[in-house]
């Protein structure tokens, strides 16, 4: 059997032109921009506050309300109870968060983003909340709502085929 010429790898650079229009390549080739992007301003917040990613990650599932408890937060971000319990600590010790037991059951303990932890967040991120509001206003009322409903779709899509596995 003859053998195959060797190609090389990774391709050149040239060996994949950019995509224009609106095909899969070029979603993803934008969405892997962004999420550089956002992963590199979360990766400064995290290293200016002494913190782990999965710690930020946890503070955007309480911002966003995707989870209030230890147990709620240790599902939605795959951690061991060890790993939740090491990360809710150093969430407590910078002034993040706090523990606070539920009025309607005093057995359940909740988390809550501090005063202070969200002015710390907001003051790292209004940069990317101005970039973000200069770019919404480039679009019409009837775009933002096709935005928002693809993003929506893909969290959603996403977080269903995390939940398949």
């Amino acid at each position: 059997m003859p053998s195959q010429p060797s190609r090389p790898f990774p391709p050149p650079d040239d060996a994949n032109p950019p995509e224009t229009g609106t095909g899969l390549r070029t979603f993803a080739t934008l969405l892997r921009r962004v999420n550089s992007e956002l992963g590199r301003v979360t990766r400064d917040f995290a290293r200016d506050h002494d913190l782990h990613h999965s710690d930020v990650q946890a503070l955007a599932a309480l911002l966003d309300g995707i989870a209030t408890t230890p147990g709620g937060l240790q599902r939605h971000l795959g951690l061991t109870s060890g790993a939740i319990s090491a990360c809710l600590g150093r969430l407590e010790r910078g002034g993040h968060i706090e523990r606070v037991r539920d009025t309607a059951d005093a057995r359940v303990v909740r988390l809550r983003y501090t005063d202070s932890g969200r002015a710390l967040a907001r003051e790292h991120f209004r940069p990317l909340a101005r970039t973000t509001e200069n770019i919404r206003g480039e679009f019409d009322e009837a775009e933002l709502r096709t935005i928002v409903r693809f993003l929506e779709s893909l969290a959603e899509g996403l977080k269903a085929e995390r939940d398949e596995r």
